[in-house]
């Protein structure tokens, strides 16, 4: 089994802190949404994985190479983003045999051994959603047998999500489709879309079928990140449970890191509080803070602080880069 990773956007949706970082390394309840991805396909054997990268794409080998050992780990760079097809097909030669194609704005939870017990060429997972639009979306049959896909309909009359991840029998009926996508030039919206190799696959025949998942958390702007650390925390992920800090409160679930300092402070619910970070009379509460990061008399709420950042006065939401310094000047008296 291969396992195909395509993560050279530039996360546009996450600024400021995907200036500095990858979308795919932003830290959610303890660890990068990229190893949250990974750690489920531990399971499988995965002989080979391919990583399709762009815009800051030498953290990701420095991560990937320092945590993970794959039997083979490629990596390859596509410098124009002409759409998920086009990252394909630069990473062609490597598209053999059966293959999971995973996009790294989604965090999942649900059955993958499908993919042993299946008689079709492909899977597409999915999940029911009320507002299809900015969405990728498979129309089946009766069958469950997907009749065409379609990239970000205009419509609510399809509302099977696509949630970003593929199961493929044989890599090369896709590369072979993805060519003739590009040979005839078809683009959805100025991007050559996998959606669109899928469907010329299935009109020469090919079987796909969906698989429902049980939970898709987006990871995808930063309020859709927020809500999956909430997720996160609430389903195995906080490690709040017997620790305590001086003159604090902790109030679970929580993700403290290590060698954190949390003084005169309410952390919680839902904080994620990440390696050498400082709280010191403060409230932090269903946010994100960075490794190293301080905050200090302030109130912090659905907010994502960067590494290194320092925080200082009193707000409740925001987003800060790392190394940034925000401070709220005390009124004279």
């Amino acid at each position: 089994m291969k396992l195909v990773i395509p993560l050279a956007g530039y996360g546009t949706r996450m600024r400021p802190h995907t200036y500095v970082r990858p979308k795919p390394l932003i830290n959610v309840a303890g660890k990068p949404v990229l190893a949250h991805i990974l750690d489920r396909f531990q399971a499988f054997d995965v002989e080979e994985a391919v990583f399709i990268v762009g815009h800051l794409g030498e953290q990701v080998a420095e991560y990937v190479d320092t945590h993970y050992h794959f039997p083979v780990t490629r990596y390859v760079e596509q410098r124009e983003l002409k759409g998920q097809s086009h990252a394909l097909w630069l990473a062609r030669e490597y598209l053999k045999g059966p293959l999971f194609i995973v996009f790294v704005d989604t965090i999942f939870d649900g059955d993958l051994q499908v993919v042993h017990r299946t008689d079709a060429d492909g899977i597409a997972f999915v999940k029911e959603v009320e507002d299809p639009r900015r969405f990728g979306v498979a129309v089946t049959d009766a069958e469950g047998r997907v009749l065409r896909f379609i990239e970000k309909p205009d419509t609510m009359e399809h509302r099977l999500a696509v949630i970003g991840l593929y199961w493929i029998r044989e890599g090369e009926q896709l590369v072979d489709a993805i060519r003739e996508l590009l040979e005839r030039d078809i683009q959805t919206k100025g991007e050559y879309y996998l959606a669109d190799a899928l469907q010329i696959m299935i009109d020469r025949g090919a079987l796909f079928r969906t698989q429902r998942m049980e939970v898709w958390q987006d990871c995808g702007t930063i309020p859709a990140t927020i809500e999956t650390n909430r997720y996160l925390l609430e389903h195995g992920e906080a490690n709040d449970a017997g620790r305590t800090f001086p003159h604090s409160v902790i109030i679970p679930p929580c993700y403290i890191g290590e060698d954190v300092t949390i003084e005169g402070s309410v952390v919680g619910p839902y904080a994620t509080i990440l390696d050498h970070a400082t709280v010191r009379d403060a409230i932090v509460r269903d946010s994100i803070i960075g490794a190293a990061a301080v905050v200090e008399s302030a109130l912090v709420e659905k907010s994502i602080i960067g590494e290194k950042a320092h925080i200082r006065g009193q707000f409740q939401s925001y987003n800060v880069a790392d190394t940034s310094w925000i401070r709220v000047a005390e009124e004279s008296s």
